[in-house]
């Protein structure tokens, strides 16, 4: 018919039916004690009648021990040995027990208790014998249905448990693979942006004097040819750190913390003022050697906004002040410029952004702004951990 839907019985189901129905029939055949009556015809087709429900149990429970227990009561109204196909019935009950709720097994169990109870009669046994055997064989149905059906419960959530780490894990990656990009992009515009910035200034310097200043256009080819030098090594360095070498006790080596640390701020001074911005560095408080992944966030923090300041600002000069406190260190990036710093200019605005993701890493605070009397301040707060961890940089 059409919009019917047909479930065919499990292969196991119908196997098992047919094996109870045919081992009932060869018994019936070749032993029939006195004074029950030989297997005839009637009897071949009550044995088959009885055991072949099974092959439904799993989709009519209900209806397929009810035909058992209905099976072998006929069986043994009409006089035969009542041995045969006594266990079908307790078969059908242990199934439906593992597959409905606890109320919906008393009829059910009243249904198999009348029948084993009926056969104890017509074997002629003895009434408490027939009583205790109507008892004790629903009984321990129903606790070995109940029992299979608290494993396959728990098999169920163990595989929801399964398929929810599975996805679980599957998001952890694919977090881990955007985590990772965005340090890369991070990395490679505060590794690469400096540099850039020095060659884009003084290639354009060099052109505009090339012809009335020789002299400055050579000292300015040859600032940028430096510049370019240091952005190549700045590349080694960063796919260095991202080829991650373990350490051997299950951490990282990172060899960009032990080059882009706060001893170096200097150096990279330097670059800048010779790349047109002259710019001071003040080291105060109690210098120390700090956690690596802090002090390359002070360093790149730094690196970012002096880049801007030349970039942007149109200073005369800047200062950076490192100050080491007790639980914190203040880190300071002035500029006298009448731009509007790190987050002016043409560019990106992934200046500000990376410099903001790097103190949140590290729980601190980030504030830039213009001065009250004039250029743009960029602040950068970071707590220090106590104590000096294993992995702290090396004091320059």
């Amino acid at each position: 018919m059409h919009g019917t839907t047909y479930r065919t019985p499990p292969l196991v189901d119908v196997a098992l039916a047919v094996a109870l129905a045919v081992s009932a029939c060869l018994a019936g055949r070749y032993y029939h004690p006195a004074p029950w009556p030989e297997f005839d015809a009637r009897a071949y087709v009550l044995s088959v009648a009885t055991a072949l429900p099974l092959a439904a149990r799993r989709l009519y429970p209900l209806g397929a021990l009810a035909a058992c227990c209905g099976g072998l009561c006929t069986y043994l109204a009409c006089g035969y040995q009542p041995s045969l196909n006594y266990w079908v019935p307790v078969l059908a009950l242990i199934s439906l027990t593992g597959r409905r709720p606890s109320r919906a097994t008393v009829i059910p169990a009243l249904l198999v208790a009348g029948a084993i109870a009926y056969s104890g009669i017509a074997a002629g046994l003895h009434p408490v014998v027939t009583v205790v055997q109507s008892l004790i064989t629903p009984a321990a149905a129903l606790a070995i249905g109940f029992a299979h059906r608290r494993v396959a419960a728990q098999n169920a959530e163990l595989l929801r448990l399964t398929t929810l780490l599975a996805r679980y894990e599957k998001e952890e990656a694919r977090r881990a693979v955007t985590d990772e990009r965005l340090r890369i992009a991070r990395e490679l515009h505060d590794a690469i942006s400096q540099h850039m910035t020095a060659v884009t200034v003084q290639s354009g310097l060099a052109e505009f004097v090339f012809t009335s200043d020789p002299q400055t256009a050579r000292e300015a080819l040859q600032a940028t040819a430096g510049a370019g030098r240091e952005a190549m090594e700045e590349l080694r360095r960063l796919l260095t750190v991202l080829r991650v070498a373990d350490s051997g006790d299950g951490t990282t080596c990172d060899d960009d913390t032990s080059f882009a640390t706060i001893g170096r701020i200097p150096e990279m001074a330097e670059r800048i003022t010779a790349a047109g911005l002259p710019v001071d560095v003040h080291l105060e408080g109690q210098i120390r050697p700090l956690n690596g992944g802090l002090e390359l966030c002070v360093y790149r923090v730094v690196q970012e906004a002096l880049t801007n300041a030349l970039k942007h600002s149109g200073a005369a000069d800047a200062q950076v002040t490192v100050t080491y406190g007790a639980s914190e260190l203040h880190v300071l990036v002035e500029d006298d410029g009448r731009g509007t710093g790190a987050i002016s200019g043409p560019g990106s605005g992934l200046g500000l952004i990376g410099m903001a993701e790097r103190a949140k890493i590290w729980s601190g605070s980030l504030t830039t702004g213009h001065r009250p009397g004039g250029g743009y301040a960029v602040r950068l707060v970071l707590p220090i951990p106590r104590g000096r961890p294993p992995w702290a940089a090396p004091q320059p």
